[in-house]
C-alpha cells in the first residue's frame, strides 16, 4: 500500500521530464497520456517531438457536448489519435451500451484523428466487431496467467476488475489471454496491448515476447526512467 505514494515522491515533474528525453532518446515516440499536458511541456521545454494519445470518457448518458469539449481538447493540444478509456468502454459493455461507444467513436472520428477502443475485457472488441463500430485500432490487455499471484482459474470471472472480490489482487488484467489471441487474430484493425507485464509481475524478456508473438502490433509499457534503455534494446 506504500507504493502509490512512493510513486509519487519519485515521480516529480522534473524525473517525468527527464524520463521523456530518455524515452525520446531510445526510440519510443509516442505514449499514452490522461490529460495532465505533460507531453506539452516535454516538447516545449526540451524542443521534444514526443507524440501522445490520451482517452476519451463517454458515459452512459452520452454528453454529446461534453465528449465533444473533451475531443477538441485534446485536438487543440496537439493528440495524435484518440481511444475510449478501457475502464470505461467495459463499463458500457457491461451494461450493453455498445451503441454509446460506437456514437463516441463517431464523434471523435470528426476531429480526423484516428480513434480506437480500449478495453479490458475480451467482450470490448468483441462486441465492437459485431456491432461494426467504426474504430480504426483497439487497445487491449494481454499478458500470459501463469505467475505466482494470478487469479485462480476457479475465481476468475469477466470484469472482476470493476468488481474486486475473492483472488483478485489488482494485477490481472487479462483472464483469458489464449482466447484473445485467437479473437485478435480474426480482427484486421491493429492492436495495441497494454498491461503486458501483469503489472510488473512479469519479467519484460517474457511479457514483450508474449505479446508480439501473440500478435499484437504495438506495445503500451509503463516503465521508469531506468528502465526505459534496456527495455528498448530489449524490443529491438
Amino acid at each position: 500500500h506504500y507504493v502509490p505514494r512512493l510513486f509519487r515522491a519519485y515521480c516529480t515533474e522534473a524525473k517525468m521530464m527527464e524520463t521523456l528525453k530518455v524515452a525520446e532518446e531510445n526510440g519510443v515516440n509516442t505514449v499514452f497520456e490522461s490529460g495532465a499536458d505533460f507531453v506539452q511541456r516535454y516538447n516545449q521545454r526540451h524542443n521534444g517531438h514526443m507524440q501522445f494519445i490520451p482517452s476519451i470518457h463517454p458515459d452512459v448518458g452520452l454528453d454529446e457536448q461534453r465528449l465533444k469539449d473533451e475531443i477538441k481538447h485534446f485536438v487543440n493540444a496537439g493528440a495524435v489519435a484518440l481511444y475510449t478509456w478501457g475502464v470505461v468502454s467495459d463499463k458500457l459493455v457491461k451494461m450493453g451500451a455498445v451503441d454509446v461507444i460506437a456514437r463516441a467513436v463517431e464523434l471523435a472520428k470528426g476531429s480526423g484523428l484516428p480513434v480506437g477502443v480500449g478495453g479490458h475485457s475480451l467482450q470490448v472488441p468483441m462486441a465492437c466487431e459485431k456491432a461494426k463500430v467504426p474504430c480504426d485500432f483497439y487497445v487491449k490487455t494481454l499478458h500470459r496467467d501463469d505467475y505466482p499471484s494470478a487469479v485462480p482459474p476457479e475465481l476468475r470471472k469477466d470484469f472482476i476488475w470493476l468488481e474486486g472480490g475473492k483472488g483478485f489482487y489488482d494485477n490481472m488484467w487479462c483472464i483469458n489471454p489464449q482466447e484473445v489471441v485467437d479473437f485478435m487474430r480474426t480482427v484486421t484493425k491493429p492492436w495495441i496491448a497494454f498491461k503486458v507485464l501483469a503489472a510488473g509481475a512479469i519479467l519484460p524478456r517474457q511479457g514483450f515476447a508474449h505479446a508480439f508473438s501473440s500478435g499484437a502490433d504495438f506495445i503500451a509499457v509503463g516503465m521508469f526512467d531506468f528502465q526505459i534503455r534496456e527495455n528498448s534494446a530489449l524490443v529491438k
